[in-house]
């Protein structure tokens, strides 16, 4: 038998022998063209991040719209061309920053950048494996994900401007070529760029669930497995089971647009000249669309939640409160995400009954959140706290979790929905409980995992900077639009001035503005520290966090394989901290219970026939001791 390790300089074949035969490998087979999963990881984390840049730039540019909305600026028509005449933005054009601002960071920012990066990095070292099932698959989801991103970004450069019906793409502003300009070619290239991104995220998300299904290493069961793969595991299936949905949406789309069928349009007036079109319906579309939109949101929350669990964890020193609940939860969730979507719907004419199932089961949803969130105070609680940079991320994601998430339960009631409606309301909440909880998440996994993807650290000043400029920033831009919205002001407008009762929100607009650039600001603060700690930051120790999972087992240098010799054997739950009898804080999965006499419980043997084993043996060899004596 001959095992397969990829150094850094090459690939390395060891044979029965323990003797190495290397090959070097190309530039691009090493950077580009990759198959080993933690290149692959670094490859979305960086398009990710270039995504979230351009997308926070368009929100700037909305910003200054709605805060300024009857003043010029220059500098505006020499960046944006025809799109901001005089001056100014033009009404078609801030529907396509809106749209194309909500697309990326919806689904390529928080959906791929957040599972493609932690998925890749996480799944083959903290089970014990060599790499993805497939990494070919592996390799490809990545290219179709970088294809859909340049894609989406061309649409800017087509005459008419990029999609601008809403990053939900209702029809009929989406079926109707010609209902505006942003209804053409910019339309078409949203959508061929969102079939190309499906492909990509179905193709990594039947990858995660074989490999953990598949390839954990000998004694790591799933009761043994960190929260992250449990989260990143969960947020797979949902992707596999929703996102066909989408692409069956949008092919029906497709057809309404190029073939004169009618799936989504009846009785439509086009300037004037009614339109042949008979039968369809654009409610027929938004079940469709909410049917995947509504598991998204949990795609993009879960892996957040896994991160912060196991960040919190570490960086507390205790085992996380409630292990067996938080996967529970996480099922909870999963499952019952699937039957929540028309509360999206409830001011369509939806039959009332049916809205009331609906109002139900959006609220249950809410029990398996609240345990989480408990969860995480109980760990917290009188632990023994590192203030790392990661550790504040991810107890700001569970601020905005669950300032957020109580919104949530003034939309999930039908009631109360009707009037909040596509208002700031809105906006208020899915920015906070979806928008800054994902994306604190994911901040707060960036810099626990720096030192394991480029085996250095991040300068900690910097992060304090750039947490508490974000969080506080984010609380400045989000928290006044839940006022606008109980007060009427309605989304998607480009000017409130025409409106007497809307006028008195306009100071408002100005301030959320100028939270809106600093809190972009202070992202300059992180990018420089991301960029230059890859190059100079101080080298990582194997362990820099004292942390229990397999990820820290493996050497700082990388190498395709993950490990250089056998892949090593767990013997227990991933979360033995400040346990009662040992001898330091932390106890690896690693370490076999015999090590460890004077900490071991009854109940760590319990469904461990590993553990159960080794314990046996290790008593075993103590009494023929004895009897030797």
């Amino acid at each position: 038998m001959s095992t397969l390790a990829v150094h850094d300089h090459g690939v390395a074949h060891h044979d029965e022998h323990g003797h190495e035969h290397h090959h070097n490998q190309s530039f691009l087979s090493k950077y580009v063209f990759s198959m080993d999963h933690k290149m692959i990881a670094k490859q979305f984390l960086i398009t990710g991040i270039t995504m979230a840049v351009i997308a926070m730039i368009l929100s700037i540019l909305f910003r200054i719209q709605l805060a300024y909305p009857d003043k010029t600026f220059p500098l505006l028509t020499t960046l944006l061309g025809h799109f901001a005449p005089n001056g100014r933005i033009s009404t078609e054009f801030y529907l396509s920053l809106v749209t194309i601002h909500g697309t990326i960071m919806v689904f390529f920012v928080l959906t791929a950048g957040l599972s493609g990066t932690f998925a890749n990095l996480l799944i083959p070292l903290q089970i014990g494996a060599r790499d993805m099932a497939s990494p070919f698959m592996n390799m490809l989801s990545y290219w179709f994900f970088f294809l859909a991103s340049v894609i989406m970004l061309s649409s800017f450069l087509v005459q008419k401007g990029p999609a601008s019906g809403g990053w939900t793409i209702y029809p009929p502003l989406s079926a109707l070529p010609k209902a505006m300009p942003g209804s053409g070619t910019g339309m078409t290239l949203w959508l061929i760029s969102m079939v190309c991104f499906v492909a990509s995220s179905l193709m990594g998300g039947i990858n995660y669930v074989s490999t953990v299904l598949n390839m954990r290493t000998k004694g790591m069961d799933l009761w043994k497995m960190p929260l992250t793969i449990w989260a990143l595991f969960l947020t797979a299936v949902l992707g596999v089971l929703a996102f066909p949905v989408l692409v069956a949406g949008v092919v029906l789309l497709i057809f309404d647009r190029s073939f004169g069928t009618s799936f989504y349009l009846s009785d439509i007036v086009l300037n004037g000249v009614p339109q042949p079109y008979e039968g369809g319906s654009p409610i027929l579309f938004q079940h469709l669309f909410w049917f995947l939109g509504h598991p998204e949101v949990y795609i993009v929350i879960m892996p957040a939640m896994g991160i912060s669990s196991e960040v919190m964890s570490v960086n507390s020193r205790k085992p996380i409160f409630g292990y067996h609940a938080m996967v529970y939860s996480l099922i909870g969730i999963t499952v019952l995400s699937f039957i929540v979507w028309g509360h999206h719907m409830f001011v369509t004419g939806m039959n009332p009954f049916l809205g009331g199932v609906f109002m139900i089961t959006t609220l249950i949803i809410a029990v398996p959140s609240a345990v989480k969130t408990f969860n995480w105070l109980a760990t917290l609680w009188r632990g023994n706290i590192r203030f790392t940079p990661a550790m504040l991320f991810a107890i700001g994601m569970v601020s905005f979790f669950i300032s957020g998430g109580l919104t949530g339960i003034f939309l999930g009631n039908a009631a109360l929905d009707i009037n909040l409606h596509d208002t700031y309301f809105v906006v208020a909440h899915f920015h906070l409980v979806m928008g800054s909880a994902a994306i604190f998440g994911m901040l707060a996994g960036v810099y626990h995992w720096f030192p394991k993807m480029f085996g250095r650290m991040m300068d900690e000043k910097l992060g304090y900077l750039h947490f508490w400029l974000t969080f506080i920033g984010a609380y400045l831009v989000f928290f006044p639009m839940h006022f606008m919205g109980l007060d009427g002001v309605p989304r998607r407008y480009y000017a409130f001035t025409e409106f007497a009762s809307m006028q008195r929100w306009l100071t408002v607009n100005t301030f959320i503005t100028w939270a809106a650039i600093m809190a972009a600001l202070a992202q300059v603060a992180f990018l420089y520290n991301f960029i230059t700690s890859i190059f100079a930051g101080k080298k990582a120790t194997q362990n820099p966090w004292e942390a229990n999972t397999l990820e820290w087992t493996t050497p700082v240098e990388h190498l395709h394989g993950n490990w250089p010799g056998e892949i090593p054997t767990v013997y227990r739950w991933p979360y033995d901290y400040s346990k009662p009898g040992a001898e330091e804080d932390y106890i690896p999965q690693t370490t076999p219970f015999s090590q460890t006499m004077s900490s071991n419980l009854p109940h760590d043997f319990e469904d461990n026939p590993v553990g159960l084993e080794e314990q046996n043996k290790f008593t075993s060899t103590l009494k023929a001791n004895e009897e030797v004596k």
